[in-house]
């Protein structure tokens, strides 16, 4: 019995977590649910799991009703998802240190239409904001699900 519970969480774990990251959405913390973006990259890209796509795409359209952007999210993802569709060229599943370069273009070029969209000082401080936090938390995050993964 419990070997069945602690499967059905492994399972579960990179949907919850991505919805846990999106509903607790602080505004200097975790603005709009931004940080639901980590998992979303990870588990699409880097390490994909069965039924995980369909999921990711909800959370964009989630992400950018809470932006209250007009497909941005899920645009980027797709075009993420595309470009990784080259695999000859670009595999994001093998690059060096869980694709964080990939993540840091994938979340920059979004967090630089949201800038170009809204232009404004406080909207540059935020930008920057999110881009550094969300860089310096992607790594741990890799860990952490990493860990999660092989138990």
């Amino acid at each position: 019995m419990k070997e069945k519970i602690v499967k059905v969480l492994h399972v579960a774990f990179p949907f919850l977590v991505t919805l846990a990251l999106w509903r607790l959405a602080v505004p200097f913390w975790n603005p709009a649910g931004v940080l639901a973006i980590i998992p979303i990259f990870y588990y699409s890209f880097v390490r994909r799991i069965p039924w995980f796509t369909p999921f990711a795409i909800l959370m964009c359209f989630l992400l950018d009703y809470q932006f209250n952007s007009v497909c941005l999210w899920l645009a980027i993802y797709c075009l993420g998802y595309s470009v990784n569709g080259f695999q000859s060229y670009i595999d994001i599943s093998r690059m060096d240190m869980d694709g964080a370069l990939a993540f840091l273009f994938f979340i920059g070029l979004g967090l630089i239409v949201l800038l170009i969209m809204d232009f404004s000082f406080a909207n540059l401080i935020r930008g920057i904001w999110i881009f550094a936090w969300s860089a310096a938390l992607y790594l741990p995050s890799c860990a952490i699900f990493k860990r999660v993964a092989n138990d």
